[in-house]
């Protein structure tokens, strides 16, 4: 490992795009699972509130509902935790602002009570990466309930409702597991072969002695890697035949990392489409990738997971930037006259991300959709107005239309998640499209304008820190596998686990660096003993696979890995 100091801490004013934000992707693999799931979820208690003329309790059962949006991509026995702890979530929420709009009509307050809310579901978000839509749902509800008039006898049964349809759509959540129960272990398993199998072929295309392939490219890979490995930890602790199958595969994907010359990636590409579906699970034909390894795995399934405390403290500057913007957002908008400033509150709370340059994207992305998304809505609005079924109708539309489109981009999702917005303040009583119009677009420009200027004031100078915190970490996983290279009765659980160490501290780092990256004025990284450490991990990566039996020694006699991993 070089020891290299950084170059000189220089603040650096990086340049904030216009046009990227707004380029579309490919679609979500899975898109239509959260559209359809929260179509399910949401239509049969708006429904049945429309024969009992009572849709303007809608508001309260959507709450529930839209927790289906949730866990998509975890394994069912994980998706069933987490969609409880998103229901209590959604209700502990929604419970601290009925009450404080039953005890209070002072909007000065309530914003207060609405950026701590905010503030508390980001960071809460953020430490369980519980995964999109993350805190936005659960601040939209929040902060739209604090002022909805109130009184506290009415809180429980309204919290009532939001618990039905909460249940409703955990039940929807698992509903898959009857028909693919190992569905998301078998999409994460088939991205690490994709992934895998890209990477071979970038690193084949480069001429001999060229590296290690596109750096982009083999981070992704191991990202990949490293997702479907925590997959199938989620899956739990019970044996099973297909579970284990799938670890194989994950681990042929690991040796592709290791040695992509060597790798065939039509066969991993093969393997990945094999996984669609529910046909059986392809077995590699090779012996090598079999009990040494699946040892770690199962070493590393009794090892606890870090406490949540633990992750909050690095999450203090965005805590900050959530409370602070969405504050100031409010309070301009109830400056400028608008009778809903819980909307400049949500647009600023949905531009917090990792850093400035994501956060700055999401302003762009955020301004865009919702302009367009308020030109949609005054076109849809006289259709909607034709009576509450039209009108539940058309916000099925648009919840299916949210989830299919916001995978290619955020700003897509957001021409329909507005209007959606703007017809639920409708619930309760029709209200004139020219107003609601007007007031969404200023309270979008307030709230985006504000916010980003929040996150500008508060710097994450921190973050550079963290880069030397994981640049620490990756030495000294480095470094416990190469004593137990070195060691020859090495037991080969430990040796395994050592592997998987080494790996995850490797994702942390590549995600450290580029979150501390995209920090608009930053000191300088210590960029050379990033890509130093990265190499040497990745070399020490290769020797562990080696060792395990998973690859052929190179049989030059002189273990030029082995050498390069020595602490």
């Amino acid at each position: 490992m070089s020891s290299a100091t950084p170059t000189p801490s220089t603040p650096k004013a990086r340049r904030l795009p216009l046009a990227a934000p707004l380029r579309l992707g490919r679609p979500s693999d899975i898109w239509f699972k959260p559209a359809l799931s929260v179509v399910a979820a949401v239509a049969p208690p708006n429904l049945l509130l429309v024969g009992l003329g009572r849709l303007d309790l809608a508001m309260y059962t959507m709450a529930g509902s839209l927790c289906a949006l949730y866990a998509h991509n975890r394994p069912y026995a994980a998706r069933a935790k987490t969609l409880v702890w998103v229901v209590l979530g959604m209700l502990g929420g929604l419970a601290v602002a009925l009450v404080a709009a039953s005890l209070t009509r002072n909007a000065v307050i309530l914003v207060a009570v609405g950026a701590v809310l905010a503030a508390v579901q980001k960071v809460l978000c953020d430490a369980t990466r519980i995964g999109p839509p993350a805190h936005v749902i659960l601040i939209f509800v929040s902060s739209a309930s604090l002022f909805v008039p109130q009184t506290l006898g009415q809180v429980p049964g309204h919290l009532a409702l939001a618990a039905a349809a909460g249940v409703w759509a955990w039940l929807v959540g698992m509903a898959p597991v009857l028909v693919r129960p190992h569905g998301p272990e078998r999409r994460a398993t088939a991205q690490a072969l994709k992934s895998a199998a890209a990477y071979a072929e970038t690193a084949g295309a480069q001429t001999p002695g060229a590296g290690e392939g596109h750096p982009r490219a083999r981070g992704d890979a191991y990202a990949a890697v490293q997702t479907a490995w925590q997959s199938l930890l989620a899956a739990g602790n019970r044996p099973s035949a297909t579970r284990r199958a799938l670890e194989r595969l994950v681990i042929r994907a690991e040796v592709a990392l290791a040695a992509p010359a060597d790798a065939d990636p039509a066969r991993l590409r093969a393997w990945a489409r094999d996984l669609r579906g529910t046909g059986p699970v392809p077995r590699p034909d090779d012996p090598r990738a079999g009990a040494d390894e699946l040892l770690g795995v199962a070493a590393e399934r009794a090892v606890a997971p870090r406490p949540l405390w633990s992750r909050l403290g690095p999450l203090t500057p965005i805590a900050v930037r959530t409370a602070l913007g969405c504050a100031l957002a409010g309070y301009a908008s109830l400056a400028l006259g608008v009778g809903r400033p819980y909307w400049a509150l949500v647009t600023a709370a949905s531009l917090y991300q990792a850093n400035i340059t994501l956060t700055w994207s999401r302003t762009v992305q955020r301004v865009v959709g919702n302009l367009v998304g308020v030109l949609i809505f005054a076109a849809v609005a006289p259709v909607a107005h034709l009576g509450p079924l039209a009108l539940v109708l058309c916000c099925l539309a648009f919840n299916f239309g949210a989830e299919a489109f916001i995978s290619r981009n955020y700003w897509l999702g957001s021409v329909c998640v507005t209007p959606l917005a703007l017809l639920v303040t409708e619930f309760p009583g029709y209200q004139p499209v020219g107003e609601l119009v007007a007031d969404r677009v200023v309270d979008t420009l307030v709230g985006a304008l504000v916010g980003f200027a929040a996150a500008l004031v508060v710097t994450n100078r921190r973050a550079g820190n963290r880069v030397e915190g994981a640049l620490t970490a990756v030495d000294r996983a480095r470094e416990g596998a190469a004593r137990l290279l070195a060691a020859p009765g090495a037991a080969p659980a430990a040796l395994a686990a050592a592997h998987r160490d080494l790996a995850a501290a490797l994702v942390d780092l590549r995600a450290t660096v580029d979150a501390a990256s995209g920090e608009w004025w930053r000191r300088a990284l210590p960029q050379e003993r990033v890509v130093l450490a990265e190499q040497s991990g990745h070399r020490t990566l290769a020797a562990t696979v080696r060792r395990q039996g998973l690859l052929p020694d190179p049989g030059t006699g002189t273990d030029t890995d082995t050498e390069d991993v020595r602490p």
